[in-house]
Parts: C-alpha cells; structure tokens; sequence
C-alpha cells in the first residue's frame, strides 16, 4: 500500500456563505467552481479545483474558522494574488520565516486561514 497523492482538503464555513466563498475562491482566488454531486448538493458547501486537486467547503452546523490549519495554494504570481486580495479589502500578511519561499497569509471571506505560496 501506498499513498500515491492528496485529492482535496475540506474547510469548513457556515450555512449560507457559499456565496461570498465563491466570489472569494473564484473570482478574487480565480479558482473554477466544480459542481458537487447532486446527492451531496443538499448539504451546501462548494466546491473548487486547485490544479490538479481540490477545496471543498462543506457546511458545518457549529462553525468555527481555522486559524491554524489552512491550504496552501502554489502560484505563478504572488505578488499579482496579493494585489488581488488587497483590492477587495483582504488582508496579506506576509511571511518571509521559510528562506528563498515568497508567501503570504490571508483569511478567506469566514475567517478561516489561507496561504498562497509563489509556485
């Protein structure tokens, strides 16, 4: 047996947020939306493909956003994402403690923590 790579990582958010979620993920992260299976739609969520793999943000009743635990998500331009996030109002937190890595730290629009990392 072996692992032979990582096919998503779920975050959670609260009911009703998919909107703002998608206008995060989607248009200021530029991520493409990824219909959900119709037996899963009922839950809420969303979900997006991130290269060849994918976030899903599934409902969860007692939300409470990740401060801690987060994706990261390798890109072409950071600075470009940064100014991105910056020009709706998004924090970028940049962090230089890894050296020779160019990165940054921001919250998606629940609060939960997201790294983006320059590819």
């Amino acid at each position: 047996m072996s692992v032979i790579g990582l096919h998503h990582v779920q975050i959670a958010c609260p009911a009703g947020s998919e909107d703002a979620l998608r206008a995060f993920y989607g248009g200021v992260l530029g991520l493409a939306e990824i219909e959900k299976p119709e037996a899963l739609r009922a839950r809420g969520g969303c979900w997006f493909r991130a290269g060849a793999q994918e976030i899903h943000c599934g409902v969860e009743a007692d939300f409470r956003p990740a401060l801690k635990a987060h994706p990261c998500l390798l890109v072409d331009d950071v600075d470009e994402v940064a100014d991105a996030v910056a020009a709706v109002g998004g924090e970028v937190r940049w962090d230089s403690q890894i050296v020779g890595v160019r990165r940054f730290h921001t919250d998606d629009p629940v609060g939960n923590r997201v790294e983006v990392q320059q590819a």
